[in-house]
């Protein structure tokens, strides 16, 4: 969906997609990952011209925006558009993103005594099985072997072993075909980058990263859970750390959820997520909102802003 303003000028673009049973007619905004997760919106777009989009049928009977950052200027605009059109727009708490200040970080080192032995300790307990070595994937290097060594990480991991596989980025054929498909974008192949710990010719553990502007993003990372005691995991995790500190990058976006590695690496809570459910009908918004989470209230939010 696009708006335009006076003289043709692009003021809004929204991306949808089909979501749930396609006799319910309703979408989404595309967007696998947090960070790009959102709608586009000129600087000077105002809630009152985004409100005569969203009054489109196109967006049929409910449409969802999320996880997606509740700091994001676009999302705020879109909440005070939709209710200038006449949604509901229910939230859902999506948990709270946690960020590192990598310039901080570089006047204070890293990491703690605590962590920097157990590491040491770790690398010992690999050497004593192999010959423990790293490999750093971005651009050119990125081919269809290192997305099968991820895959073989996933399989050897306990999301491999213990669930279902949704949750892998490259653990089926599908999972690594979306992969292939991004990195044929030249722009996405240089951004996005990969850690993997070998142990001798073996993949073991990898973190997958993408770089925007000053940011760096955490996508996925796993490791072998047979080599779990040799705390590879935390080996990968601060391997991308030191990647970010010696480079000119600012913040380092380790994402929501499981926030205790995260503190011991120095992060703080950045951001909240929401999930945004947005119902035309009242009454179904009043229904919905049982299961979903409770509508925003206009005026409150406008305080909050305030």
């Amino acid at each position: 969906m696009v708006q335009r303003g006076e003289g043709g000028a692009l003021l809004a673009a929204i991306p949808l997609v089909p979501f749930g049973p396609a006799i319910a007619r309703t979408h989404k905004v595309a967007g696998l990952y947090w960070p790009f997760r959102s709608i586009l919106i000129a600087p000077d777009c105002t809630e009152h011209e985004l409100a005569a989009a969203l009054r489109h049928k196109a967006f049929g009977p409910v449409w969802r925006l999320g996880p997606a950052r509740m700091d994001d200027p676009a999302a705020l605009t879109l909440i005070g558009g939709a209710h200038a059109a006449g949604w509901r727009v229910l939230s859902r708490p999506a948990g709270t993103s946690w960020v590192i200040d990598l310039d901080a970080m570089r006047r204070t080192g890293l990491p703690r005594n605590s962590v920097a032995r157990k590491l040491r300790n770790g690398w010992r307990k690999l050497e004593a099985l192999g010959t423990p070595s790293w490999r750093t994937i971005r651009g050119a290097q990125w081919n269809d072997s290192v997305l099968d060594d991820l895959a073989r990480i996933e399989a050897d991991s306990w999301i491999g072993r213990s669930t279902d596989g949704s949750g892998a980025k490259f653990l089926n054929a599908a999972q690594r075909a979306y992969w292939r498909t991004a990195l044929t974008d030249p722009a996405l192949v240089e951004r996005l980058s990969a850690a993997i710990l070998m142990l001798d010719d073996r993949p073991v553990a990898f973190s997958f990263d993408l770089d925007d502007g000053p940011i760096r993003y955490a996508i996925a990372g796993s490791h072998a859970e047979e080599l779990k005691h040799c705390y590879i995991g935390k080996h990968v995790n601060y391997r991308a750390l030191e990647e970010c500190l010696a480079s000119p990058l600012s913040r380092f976006d380790l994402g929501s959820g499981d926030s205790g590695y995260k503190r011991e690496m120095g992060a703080r809570p950045g951001y909240d997520m929401t999930d945004l459910l947005l119902v035309r009908s009242p009454i179904a918004a009043w229904a919905l909102a049982k299961a979903w989470g409770p509508p925003i209230d206009p005026v409150e939010r406008a305080r909050a802003d305030a």
